[in-house]
């Protein structure tokens, strides 16, 4: 049974007013709200078992290490991976793909092709840019459509033998536009032996993944925007490619022997976490996971298909307002402007005087912005706990920055 007042009731924060008004938390894409059952576990973590892992033989060691271990199987179900090695705790996202194109340098040389899309956030366009710049390789961009949808036939031309990687999300963070990537990795398969990374920042929040069923090489994706705390995230990489390729950071626990006549690296997956790691938060993450098993990927899919379904056939009643990717297949997100006013923020401050937090700008993807000739979008994204009565808050608070704008 979905129990949308049940799964309300799990996350004190919605009961929070803000500027008088209750609070209409539309903000998901950037970050979600944590039910209380992550928070509980993050609290115990530090009241009860606060120490470092790994290498202690002392008691609280020993069960820091077994929680934070039992939630890297957790995620490893999560997302269907072969081995719970292949599983690497991160900072998010944006440190994941960050590593992935760090630890590609020495494949990669003068002429040899990266190829991204049109859709990426910023953490997928600059790490493959350095990359770049440090190799001689160059940036191939799949093209967008007047509806935002991925000009694949321009992919199929730009793929050859040069082709070293291919990096796209699954769902732009932007518009929240569902990209095939089920194609784009067997077209990949099909004609190169490249590299295949996918962002899932915005997909793993909403849909059930299979990283062996998609048969891509690595999967990335934050804790913070599906109910984990900030500063977690993962990296999915298959375990003959994380084995050949060399660490990201140097430090403590990535080694097996150091001396100053060199050192040897550790198994996965502590080769690439060197340091301490945020152990309560990625104990956390795997409470998160626990949420979202309970609720159930089904449930959480449909129930934010319809909250978009809805948003949008209402938002676009209103004269003069345009979404974005309108004719896309889209998931979580509707990014919209008003005719006439030309600063989004503007719209953004407005609702926040009603309680409803929506972000505004260019949200991290520039080239976006700059291909449908705008300066940035209203955005309003969704998660489990939102409900179709918030949905009309966000119809009459737009309609009401119409009326004060214009």
């Amino acid at each position: 049974m979905f129990d949308i007042q049940e799964i309300r009731s799990q996350f004190s924060i919605l009961d929070r007013e803000v500027n008088g008004k209750p609070l209409v938390y539309l903000d998901n894409a950037a970050t979600s709200q944590k039910p209380n059952s992550v928070l509980e576990v993050c609290h115990a973590y530090y009241t009860e078992l606060n120490a470092n892992v790994h290498r202690g033989i002392h008691t609280l060691s020993q069960l820091a290490t077994e929680e934070m271990e039992l939630s890297r199987r957790k995620i490893q179900k999560f997302i269907n991976a072969e081995h719970d090695f292949e599983v690497i705790f991160t900072k998010g996202t944006t440190e994941g793909l960050n590593l992935i194109s760090y630890i590609l340098t020495q494949k990669l040389q003068k002429d040899d092709e990266i190829i991204i899309s049109y859709l990426e956030h910023h953490s997928n366009i600059v790490p493959w840019q350095l990359l770049c710049e440090r190799t001689g390789a160059k940036l191939r961009v799949i093209p967008i459509d007047e509806n935002g949808i991925l000009q694949l036939d321009y992919f199929d031309k730009f793929l050859s033998e040069k082709t070293k990687v291919v990096s796209v999300n699954q769902v732009s963070n932007a518009l929240g536009i569902v990209n095939p990537i089920e194609e784009i990795i067997a077209r990949t398969r099909k004609n190169t032996d490249a590299y295949i990374v996918i962002d899932g920042a915005q997909s793993a929040p909403h849909f059930n993944i299979d990283v062996q069923k998609l048969d891509c090489d690595f999967f990335v994706f934050s804790g913070h925007k599906m109910y984990a705390p900030m500063g977690t995230g993962i990296l999915y990489g298959k375990r003959e490619i994380l084995e050949a390729l060399p660490p990201f950071h140097g430090g403590g626990e990535m080694i097996a022997t150091c001396s100053f006549d060199g050192t040897t690296y550790a198994g996965l997956p502590f080769k690439y976490e060197a340091g301490t790691p945020n152990v309560g938060g990625n104990i956390a993450l795997g409470a998160a996971v626990d949420f979202m098993n309970r609720v159930g990927h089904e449930n959480i899919q449909n129930h934010e298909n319809a909250l978009l379904e809805y948003a949008q056939r209402h938002l676009l009643e209103i004269e003069g307002l345009k979404v974005y990717g309108e004719k896309a297949k889209r998931t979580g997100v509707v990014s919209f402007n008003l005719e006439g006013v030309g600063i989004s923020s503007d719209v953004g401050m407005i609702l926040d005087k009603m309680g409803i937090a929506v972000r505004t700008g260019h949200h991290c993807t520039q080239p976006i912005m700059e291909f449908f000739n705008i300066a940035g979008t209203v955005r309003a994204s969704f998660a489990v706990y939102n409900t179709f009565e918030e949905i009309d808050l966000l119809v009459e608070g737009v309609k009401k920055a119409q009326r004060m704008l214009s």
